[in-house]
Parts: C-alpha cells; structure tokens; sequence
C-alpha cells in the first residue's frame, strides 16, 4: 500500500491512496482542473480512481468532488449527512456510508469512524490492504478515546497539526474564529497531536506526517518538534504536508 498526500491545509486537502492496482481519492478540496494537474504529478489519471471518498463537506475537503465525480464517472463516498450537505450533485453517483461500519473500495479497506467537528456528519479514516494500515485524521476539534483507540496499530499516521494555541492567540484571526478553530468542535493543536501521536505509536509505526497546518497559525518548525518530543525522534524524520504541491509517494 502507499500514499501521497495533493495538499493540506485550509486552502485545500486531498489524500491518493493505492494497493494492487486500486486508487482511490481520500477528499477533493481543490478545483477539479487543479486535483488533476496534481494527480498527474503523482503518475496519476482521473480515470485510474476507483472512487473519491469525503471526510466531509467543507470547502477545503469537497471543493472540486463533484465536478470530478461527474467529469469521469467516479462514484463519490461520504456519510449521509455529508453527501446531503453537498451542492451540485446532479449527475453525481453519490454512495453513502456508515461511519460505523467498514466497506471495501477493491484492494483497499476503509474503516470510517465519527470525529468532533463543526461538520453535519464527519469522519476521519484507517485505511488498510489486509497486511498495513494508514490512519488518517485531519480534522477535529479534540481527541475522544475512540478515535485513539482505532487508530493504534497504524503503520502511517497522517495527523492534523492546525495550530500553535501561542501564534492563534497572537495572529490576526478575529476572536470569534480564534474560540472556533481552538473550540472543542475545531482543529487539533500542536500539543493535542503530539500527546495523540505519543499515545498510539509503536515499533511498527513507519511514518508520521503533519497535516493541514494553518498558514496563520502554525508554522512546520512549530509542528514538528511537538511531534519529535512526544515521539522521540528528530524533527528530520517526520514529514509535513504542505499547501502548494504534493508530497511524493510513500510506500506504508
């Protein structure tokens, strides 16, 4: 199984993953015209998905969805509340899920499950080919005990890092927006990430990656010695997900 991360952050999101000849598309928060110039960089076709599946519906994660899943037939995944909240579905072959209850995309395996966030009906995601597993989370407000528990064992964690709570205080966001994005609704913290990260590592986990940093609020510096302390490990080794291409490839 691998995985390269099209972007991360407040401007857009979008995660590939593959296995045995399966891709599918975790997110689509940039414009269907730019998913696919990114998708090309990655040695990637729109017409190699198997699917587009949503976290949830906000702009930064569902942007360019529907336009892709019409432009090439892709079926698009998400929780019933998600696919509802979405505009423009006409013509869209919309699946919805469960958020408890696993469902399979070819080779891979989605283990969808409910997360604290300012969405109708989000979820964030495990990922596994039968043998590894990638855990995903990028937006939450706090961590609750199940998600940690499901996301223990996980050989790739893909984890929100949004905010320094030091740089929100200080930046130029408006109180209102500052009491959203560090609410227990919001976006995870240096500081929550790492004590998340610290919780479930274990000697198979091979990478741990930063993701939708705020530009505002955060900086990588910032988010990876929290990561690196909790972990143990230099700031060198961990990668962080930027906004303006995408990561390489990563085999789990």
């Amino acid at each position: 199984m691998r995985f390269a991360v099209l972007g991360s952050g407040s401007r857009g999101n979008g995660l590939l993953v593959a296995a045995d000849g399966t891709r599918v598309l975790i997110d689509c928060g940039f414009s269907a015209a730019e998913t696919e110039r990114r998708l090309a960089r990655l040695g990637c076709a729109p017409e190699d998905l198997e699917a587009i599946v949503l976290t949830h519906e906000h702009a930064d994660h569902a942007r360019g969805a529907c336009m892709l899943a019409r432009r090439w037939g892709l079926p698009l995944l998400g929780s019933p509340g998600t696919l509802a909240s979405l505009a423009d579905t006409e013509g869209v072959g919309l699946r919805p899920f469960d958020i408890h209850v696993p469902f399979a995309l070819g080779a891979l395996r989605f283990e969808p499950f409910p997360v604290p966030h300012d969405a109708r009906e989000p979820c964030q995601l495990v990922v596994t080919d039968g043998d590894r597993r990638l855990a995903l989370v990028t937006d939450a407000g706090h961590v609750t005990p199940h998600m940690a528990r499901l996301l223990g064992g996980a050989h790739a964690l893909l984890l929100e890092c949004n905010h320094d709570p030091g740089l929100l205080a200080e930046g130029p966001y408006p109180p209102t927006l500052k009491a959203r994005v560090g609410g227990p609704y919001g976006h995870l913290s240096n500081a929550q990430a790492a004590a998340l990260a610290a919780e479930v590592a274990w000697a198979g986990l091979r990478h741990v990656v930063a993701m939708h940093l705020s530009e505002q609020n955060n900086t990588p510096g910032h988010a990876r010695a929290a990561l690196a302390a909790a972990l143990g490990c230099g700031p060198e080794e961990l990668a962080c997900a930027g906004q303006d291409e995408p990561l390489p490839w990563m085999r789990v």
